[in-house]
């Protein structure tokens, strides 16, 4: 935290004290029905808030015990302290009770005494012991109501005076007995009203001191009471005293000033304080005039009489031996008479101009503190050190502003803040808006009162016009301009209106000119219609005072519009501005900036941008984006100008995160069991990261945006900073927003709490994201800043992005470049982030790159000079691998996470083992052998997850297989068990059905041997959907141990192609089932031939889809009625509820629908359907896209006849949306580089022709195509092929997926 504004201090001559106990300093004051006690400017121990609807009147701090009393009209409360021990020192309520005889005036002031004694004063003085139960112990009436009473240090005296009142009375103790408490009572006489009154204090609680009394009159005087004579007719006798006019005179030409204010600095406090200043100026050598001043005045232990004018003058008196019997006259001495003393005295003599003064050393050390509070609503706090303020010599900066604590009276309802951050103003529930500055200061951030607006009305919505100098309100049936260029706002102009329905937001419409003295602002109501006021401002004129100063100004009526339907409206509001300035283009279209969001209680979130068109008198509006979120009755949401947006549920305790662009749920989460969200706030970096600030009744959390993360699934948003209030008030948070440069103001009761941006890097959340130590904090931006932003060449993400884009070669480059950077790498040494390559590397196309590559071999190859080095690896070997891997252990990559490096190494190794097979197989086969084997090393860490549906379909499109099926062989030790096929997905990617029922049958195999007592109910469902039930009878004649052995045996020795025997099979498969053993019940539903029901069994009890196609493609083949309609009510609703495009690309493929299965991974998956499936939640999430789809996309959509024809029906519109998506998602992951290449390279196919259809009457899907390199399967049926690909012969049917063929077959297919 860096400010805090405690809240407005009372009005009243009590509402502050101050005291020093268990060796800490303790200020306590009132604000409105609350109390804070803090410790230092910016440390506040604790607020406590009265439960009594009157509004506290005085407050005192108890030195000897640290208890603190305060009082209302009627009630008395006092507070003791806890916690010391454990350093969480807090008051608790102890007493309470009721001045109940007080029949005239009220409790205007509260005194502490010896023995935990306080005196109450009102119209009485009343006097109780608190030790145990509160118990009155004397009372006595007064002719008129109490102003000050106070004790004095040793309780023998009290000193009071009334209202107006020219005469101080001291009231002298005479028995100290709880039973027979007495005082008598003495006046002295002031020939005006007495303003002030000031007991001196000891140095400490038991020294025995003379009491001194100083008083402070009307007539400018300030008067030193002492008991110099006891046996004078008066208690105290005047011993001195300071004529305050006199004591500053004018000087050179300005005149003098009758404004005059005083206050003592005890002889400890002072004393203290030249110990302090003394001891900061030991190690200094040169001689200190202002010191060697000091020290000559500190010898004499006065007491300090400071006296000041409202223009920076200051005259010091010090009082020698106050008290003493035999005073001279050098016993008031003047100490300095100084200039340049800033503390903002006013000069005016009204109630609100009325200051008092607190000072006080520490015992602890540090200067002299002064608390100046004005009756104006705020209490400044200054520190000085005493050599430079009584120095004689002229300077400036005497005294140095700590602190300026202020705040509201009553509950903080809302803060709004202009588009810079500048200016916020904030708001309470009976009326009160304060505008507030923000400035980052050298001592940090904090932020200033600027002006008060005084409404009646109730205030319906704010907006904060140029950098706050005015304010617009509106009513509910007026609008008003206020001028806060005043301590006192100004009202400029008002307007009444009529609307059809309920005004819902202000918005700033964007400026036509910039810098222009016009503003539009609109509202739109609860039906969608709104009304455009233009507001004429005056020129800026720099600071104005009065209502005079503003010419010209007026708010008139622009326009009406209309929005269309509102039946399902919830709310409008204007978006949080975010990123950079806004700037008008002039043309209204989705790239301008939004200016508000609306949502339904649907959950259909649409963005709104607009613009004046001043010419016509008019206000385009634009819809810019739509999301339907599927969220209904929605409690809250916010959206910022970059299009995010934040909803919460109508429990108030869901969040979900949303691009409004691409229509992406990024983030959600469930608060249930924390609390509920009441408030939503977003901000960005400069360079557009998005951070959201999210409020909940005693704390917010910071979510900063992230880069996605598709392989291992991590989360796009995360924590990166909580704040509590809960230690500083017990008040929920009213309302926070968002200052300039990512400082945050939250409104807690009569509090603003200012956090900057400092991210303490020691909290769990923090610890979590893996950040480099460092000796400067992290701040807020950095942290988001190193969260998203471009990656380096060598980030694990970017390296596996490349390969799943097909560039191979550039990884190599990268990892060779990586090698040699690190083989001669010194500490501290900085590491480029593109490790020394070319930009255009990055994003050359493929081709072009390995030609390039050839060229330089070949070039080298012939080259007359080689020197052999190894630093001439072109390639990632085995040994070259084990080198970065090595460095890697040591040398810590900038950019990188330990657990990142790990990923790193883990990648390197992957690229060196598919490298080594890479002549033997294609690029898909390529990319699923390095994710499995990365997959394989990440099994057992923590956040391991299962191979994707990605992986399976780049398996599933490869020419390779039996590479594949070795390498997941080798990697399970040849020992490939049923959990081993599946985590490889095997029997989803096989195509070649002899391999697939040859790999099936190995699994049964390894099942049955995979105990070491062999048991054949672990293989009956594989040899069983393999239709081998003889050789399962063979190994039930070997299983002699298992009790079923010889029923079994005589079960299978029947013949199931009889009914009897099936009907046999079938109820011992119910009777496995009521037994709970469900793949054994699943076996014998094969046995008696009912594949539908085995498959029902392994997906509702086992769970198991991939086992169901399995058994099922095993059993009936590709093409069979099971397996179609498993893939068609089964896996596609799987993936339309998902919205996995992967899965429901290849199931599409496994049903020979090629057309659909390329349009799977262009459109939601939902829409494909037959029969329409709703999708949830999660199908809406980031992770369902995936930029490595338009990879897949471009590989497929030319692979066959098919293929072409469905990627015909993806419109070139739909395609560029498509393109530019993936594009954005690249730029996310921080992969931008990528992005570039993809927009750079890609190839639209050529629009398919209208007229020109050939002799046959079908439109040639190969006229799509812009070259005519790539070999495409005719797929399509014979009656809808084109003519010259029809063949007189009869051909076979086409193969189900892509195989290879001799050349003739290859040739006659395209008719050649």
């Amino acid at each position: 935290m860096r400010a805090v504004l405690p809240g407005k201090p009372r009005a009243k001559l009590r509402a502050v004290c101050t005291g020093y106990w268990d060796d800490r300093r303790l200020i306590a004051y009132i604000t409105g029905n609350a109390f804070v006690i803090l410790t230092g400017p910016d440390i506040i121990l604790q607020t406590i808030y009265d439960d009594s609807e009157q509004q506290l009147e005085a407050i005192s701090i108890d030195e000897a015990t640290g208890k603190i009393a305060t009082c209302t009209e009627s009630e008395i409360r006092v507070y003791a302290p806890y916690g010391r021990g454990e350093n969480a020192l807090k008051w608790s309520l102890q007493h309470s009770f009721s001045n109940s005889e007080e029949k005239k005036g009220h409790v205007s002031t509260i005194s502490w005494g010896g023995a935990e004694e306080l005196l109450v004063g009102g119209s009485s003085l009343t006097l109780y012991s608190t030790q145990d139960e509160p118990a009155e112990i004397w009372k006595t009436e007064l002719a008129n109501d109490v102003k000050f009473a106070n004790f004095s240090y040793d309780s023998a005296y009290v000193a009071s005076t009334g209202r107006y009142d020219r005469l101080v009375k001291i009231w002298r103790r005479l028995s100290f007995g709880a039973d027979d408490t007495r005082f008598d009572f003495s006046y002295l006489p002031h020939p005006a009203t007495v303003t002030n009154i000031h007991w001196r204090n000891p140095y400490h609680v038991e020294q025995s001191l003379d009491n001194v009394l100083y008083t402070f009159c009307a007539d400018n005087v300030v008067r030193i009471w002492s008991a110099t004579d006891p046996h004078g007719l008066q208690t105290l006798q005047l011993w001195a005293q300071i004529d305050l006019q006199e004591s500053i005179q004018a000087r050179g030409l300005h005149p003098a000033s009758a404004a005059r204010f005083a206050f003592i600095i005890d002889g400890r406090d002072f004393m203290l304080a030249t110990e302090h200043a003394v001891q900061a100026r030991a190690s200094g050598s040169r001689e200190d005039d202002a010191l060697s001043h000091l020290i000559e005045v500190a010898t004499r232990t006065p007491e300090i009489c400071i006296v000041l004018d409202n223009q920076g003058r200051m005259s010091a008196w010090g009082l020698e031996n106050v008290g003493g019997k035999m005073r001279q006259k050098t016993n008031v001495f003047n100490v300095a008479h100084v200039d340049g003393i800033n503390l903002s005295l006013p000069g005016s003599r009204d109630d609100l101009s009325h200051v008092q003064f607190y000072n006080f050393c520490n015992k602890s050390g540090g200067d002299l503190n002064v608390l100046v509070h004005h009756f104006d609503g705020r209490i400044e706090v200054f520190e000085s050190d005493v050599a430079n303020l009584f120095d004689p010599s002229p300077r400036s900066q005497r005294f140095t502003s700590k602190a300026v604590w202020t705040g509201h009276s009553a509950g903080v309802k809302k803060i709004v803040r202009n588009v810079s951050g500048q200016a916020v103003v904030s708001r309470t529930d009976a009326n009160e808006s304060i505008l507030w500055s923000h400035m980052d200061l050298d001592g940090g951030t904090s932020v200033f009162r600027e002006s008060i607006i005084t409404q009646e009305d109730h205030i319906h919505r704010i907006c904060v016009l140029r950098q706050g100098r005015f304010v617009v309100l509106l009513h509910h049936n007026k609008i008003t301009l206020w001028g806060t260029q005043s301590f006192n706002s100004v009202l400029l102009s008002s307007l009444h209106y009529e609307a059809v329905g309920k005004p819902l937001c202000v918005l700033i419409l964007p400026e036509v000119v910039k810098g222009s003295p016009v503003a539009h602002v609109a509202t739109v109501t609860s039906k969608m219609k709104g009304i455009v006021w233009e507001i004429q401002l005056p020129h800026d004129q720099g600071k104005i005072t009065d209502v005079n100063g503003y010419h010209n100004t007026s708010v008139r009526e622009f326009c009406r519009f209309d929005l269309g339907d509102s039946d399902d409206l919830a709310y409008v509001l204007p978006v949080d501005p975010a990123g950079s300035p806004p700037m008008v283009s002039g043309f209204l279209d989705t790239f301008a900036r939004d200016i508000a969001i609306s949502y339904t209680k649907s959950g259909l979130v649409r963005s709104w941008t607009a613009r004046v068109d001043t010419d016509v008198q008019k206000v385009e509006w634009l819809e810019t984006c739509s999301v339907a979120t599927g969220i209904c009755e929605p409690a809250l949401a916010s959206g910022s100008s970059i299009r995010k947006a934040a909803l919460v549920t109508s429990t108030r305790s869901e969040l979900t995160i949303w691009d409004v662009r691409g229509a992406q749920l990024e983030f959600s989460e469930n608060y249930e069991a924390q609390d509920y969200i009441q408030d939503l706030d977003w901000t960005s970096t400069p360079d557009d990261q998005s951070i959201l600030a999210v409020g909940f009744r005693f704390r917010v959390l910071l979510l900063a945006q992230m880069r996605f993360d598709y392989l291992n699934h991590g989360p796009a948003w995360a924590v990166v900073r909580e704040l509590n209030i809960r230690d500083l008030t017990p008040h929920p948070i009213g309302d926070s927003t968002w200052l300039s440069n990512g400082n945050l103001i939250i409104g807690a009761g009569n509090q603003l709490f200012l956090y900057d941006k400092e991210v303490d890097q020691s909290t769990p959340v923090v610890t979590d994201l893996g950040l480099p130590h460092r000796k400067k904090s992290w701040d807020l931006f950095e942290v988001v800043t190193r969260l998203n932003g471009p990656l380096p060449a060598y980030h694990p993400q970017f390296l596996s992005q490349c390969i799943l884009a097909g560039k191979s070669v550039l990884v190599q480059r990268v990892l060779v470049a990586l090698y040699k950077i690190l083989k001669y790498h010194m500490e501290d040494e900085m590491i480029d982030n593109h490790v020394g390559l070319e930009m255009e590397e990055f994003y050359t196309a493929i081709d072009s790159l390995q030609s390039s590559k050839a060229a330089t071999k070949s070039s080298r190859s012939f080259g007359i000079f080689s020197d052999g080095d190894d630093d001439e690896a072109e390639t990632v070997t085995e040994s070259v691998a084990s080198s970065i891997n090595e460095k890697l252990t040591t040398v810590a990559l900038p950019q990188l996470s330990r657990q990142e490096q790990i990923h790193l190494a883990d990648i390197v190794e992957c690229v060196a083992i598919v490298e080594k097979q890479r002549r033997s197989m294609d690029d898909n086969a390529a990319r699923y052998m390095l994710f499995f084997r990365q997959h394989s090393l990440n099994r057992g860490r923590p956040k391991e997850s299962p191979l994707s549906w990605r992986e399976i379909n780049w398996a599933y499109h490869s020419n390779s297989q039996d590479i594949l099926v070795d390498m997941v062989t080798s990697q399970f030790h040849g020992k490939v068990l049923w959990e081993h096929a599946r985590e490889s997905g095997m029997f989803m990617w096989l195509t070649d059905s002899a391999a697939l029922k040859a790999q099936f049958e190995v699994i049964a195999r390894n099942e049955y041997t995979k105990a070491e007592l062999k048991n054949p109910i672990d293989c009956s469902l594989f040899y069983l959907a393999l239709k081998k039930k003889t050789v399962l009878q063979g190994l039930w004649r070997m299983a002699g141990w298992n009790k079923e052995q010889a029923a079994t045996i005589r079960l299978f020795s029947n013949n199931f192609q009889e009914k009897k025997w099936r009907t046999v099979a079938l109820k011992n498969a119910y009777a496995l089932l009521g037994k709970h053993r469900h793949e054994y019940a699943a076996a014998f539903f094969l046995l008696a031939d009912c594949l539908k029901d085995a498959i029902n069994v392994i997906l509702n009890q086992l769970k198991d889809l991939q086992l169901a196609i399995a058994v099922t493609r095993v059993y009936e083949g590709e093409r069979g009625p099971v397996l179609k309609e498993l893939l068609e009510e089964k896996v596609l609703p799987l993936a339309a509820q998902e919205g996995n495009r992967w899965l429901a690309s290849w199931a599409f493929w496994m049903l020979h629908r090629r057309d659909m299965s390329v349009r799977a991974l262009i459109s939601p998956v939902y829409t494909l359907l037959e029969t329409p499936h709703t999708p949830d939640l999660q199908s809406k999430l980031f992770l369902t896209d995936d930029p490595a789809l338009v990879i897949l996309y471009s590989q497929l959509r030319q692979k066959t006849l098919q293929t072409l024809q469905g990627a015909s029906k993806v419109t070139p519109k739909i395609e560029w949306a498509f393109v530019l998506h993936n594009a954005r998602l690249y730029d996310r992951m921080g992969c931008d580089l990528l992005a570039l290449d993809l927009v750079r390279n890609w190839e639209f196919l050529l629009p398919a022709p209208k007229t020109f259809k050939n002799i046959g009457g079908h439109a040639d899907p190969r006229q799509l195509l812009r070259r005519r390199s790539s070999l495409v399967v005719a797929d399509l049926p014979i009656s809808s092929m084109p003519l010259d690909m029809k063949s007189g012969r009869v051909h076979k049917p086409p193969p189900s997926v892509f195989e290879e063929t001799e050349s003739s077959s290859l040739l006659d297919s395209f008719g050649f």
